[in-house]
């Protein structure tokens, strides 16, 4: 009778101390994605003070060891890639679909059929040479100034 009940309160404690045990790492366990900090330049910081002055939740991210500023700036979506000197390497801005040359939406409608243009952006390099991206089925296609296909 005795073993019975000290099996008993054995089973119960191991059962008590594995829940508890489960529970306190899970409430102390890190997230899955942990969002990384990092250091950027003055100098870029600076660069998109500057030519977006009161631009508010500037997201950083860096890009070959670059720096990417994402924002928002008189209801366009857009991002800067900068270098650690704060001179602007691209600009890309986020436009209407119908702001894509006609080219560029023959070309979607032809090669990829059945398929929508989810996002466009049009991007401008720091030597002043403009192309169009358009996102189609996962992939980003990249056109000239012309609309015509490069990638």
């Amino acid at each position: 009778m005795y073993t019975l009940l000290i099996s008993g309160l054995i089973i119960f404690t191991s059962a008590h101390v594995a829940s508890v045990s489960l529970r306190n790492s899970i409430v102390n366990s890190k997230p899955a994605i942990t969002v990384l900090t990092i250091d950027v330049p003055a100098a870029a910081k600076a660069t998109v003070a500057r030519l977006y002055p009161g631009a508010k939740a500037v997201k950083w991210e860096k890009e070959d060891g670059n720096y990417e500023a994402g924002l928002t700036h008189n209801g366009k979506e857009l991002s800067l890639v900068i270098d650690a000197k704060g001179n602007v390497l691209e600009t890309e801005m986020t436009i209407a679909e119908s702001a894509l040359p006609a080219s560029v939406r023959a070309y979607v409608a032809k090669h990829h059929a059945g398929k929508t243009i989810k996002e466009a952006a049009e991007i401008v390099d720091a030597k002043g040479r403009k192309t169009y991206e358009a996102a189609v089925g996962g992939k980003d296609l990249i056109f000239d100034e012309k609309g015509q296909f490069i990638k």
